[in-house]
């Protein structure tokens, strides 16, 4: 269901491109905007197929927001995008009245999410995007863990109705999951099955916490590996079966520690099945400007952090 050796490197935004290509093939009403980021954000490939079905609505993120409202009033299915620290950071407003009050059917799709973003610094990497859209009525929230999920994300979104939030990346990252591996909106994956312990990621943390599983597996301590891509609606039976199960609970997300994965799966767990649980994000703070791989070290996202909350939550647990 996954691979660890030596997989290829793509960016989930990569999957996605590929994706409004499928689109655009099979549903002649979807249509793609942008906000002058279309090479980054992958739409200049819907762009040279569909340019009839293509709008660039220039730096103007409310502007982007608002004709995609009027574009699904007229029966339409508009996939606007733009970086995550725009979409939703500059637009909320229209996001949450425009497009959620009325539960209108706009695929929202922001890349250069998370830490990952790298060089362009503390103003670009937004960490807050989950937080936001998990809170606002009838959205539904979506964090691929590679290219390969993003793409089946996409195609997944463009045949429901309503809103959605699809969060994607510039680095180019793992791609471990295979066109085997399951995806449905709302519904989890395990991707490893353990008795000892639950680690819940999302996004690019999927990776590291496999890599840390694989690590733990040779410590005789054996880890469960949960991708919750779906954050809302969020997988409860899968969660509160894992509390049951394994009796602790590590979440991992590119996302403050505040209001994202580790949040969403503490309030299952608190409700219906409380075991011990330990949150690994970014720790309330702004990041910097650097490679993306140094700064997933410097503010702890990687299996390393992982595995040591796994080893914390053992340790606290067997002290009680």
């Amino acid at each position: 269901m996954y691979n660890l050796t030596n997989p290829k490197k793509e960016a989930t935004r990569d999957g996605y491109g590929k994706a409004l290509l499928k689109l655009g093939e099979q549903n002649k009403d979807v249509v793609v905007l942008c906000a002058s980021v279309g090479d980054s954000t992958k739409a200049f490939d819907f762009r040279a197929k569909f340019p009839d079905r293509y709008i660039e609505a220039g730096i103007a993120e409310q502007s982007l927001i608002g004709l995609s409202a009027g574009l699904a009033l007229s029966g339409k299915m508009p996939f606007p995008s733009a970086f995550a620290s725009f979409l939703p950071g500059r637009c909320y407003d229209q996001i949450r009245q425009s497009v959620c009050y009325s539960n209108l059917n706009v695929k929202l799709a922001a890349t250069h999410a998370g830490l990952t973003v790298g060089p362009d610094g503390a103003t670009h990497q937004m960490m807050e995007d989950i937080a936001m859209m998990r809170a606002t009525p009838n959205m539904t929230v979506i964090s691929p863990c590679d290219s390969l999920e993003a793409e089946k994300a996409t195609l997944a979104a463009g045949k429901m109705k309503g809103p959605v939030y699809l969060r994607l990346g510039r680095e180019k990252l793992p791609v471990f999951t295979s066109t085997e591996t399951p995806f449905e909106i709302g519904k989890a994956v395990t991707l490893k099955e353990g008795k000892d312990v639950t680690i819940i990621a999302t996004g690019i943390m999927v990776y590291y916490a496999l890599l840390a599983a694989e690590a733990l597996e040779k410590e005789k301590i054996s880890a469960r590996v949960i991708n919750i891509h779906t954050i809302k609606p969020i997988d409860k039976e899968t969660i509160i079966a894992a509390a049951k199960e394994t009796k602790r609970i590590v979440t991992a997300e590119e996302h403050q520690v505040s209001g994202g994965l580790g949040s969403a799966v503490a309030e299952v767990v608190c409700q219906n099945c409380p075991v011990p649980m330990k949150i690994i994000g970014m720790p309330d703070r702004f990041g910097e400007s650097g490679p993306a791989g140094e700064l997933l070290k410097k503010y702890g996202l990687t299996d390393k952090e992982i595995k040591e909350a796994v080893h914390d939550i053992i340790r606290i647990d067997k002290q009680k």
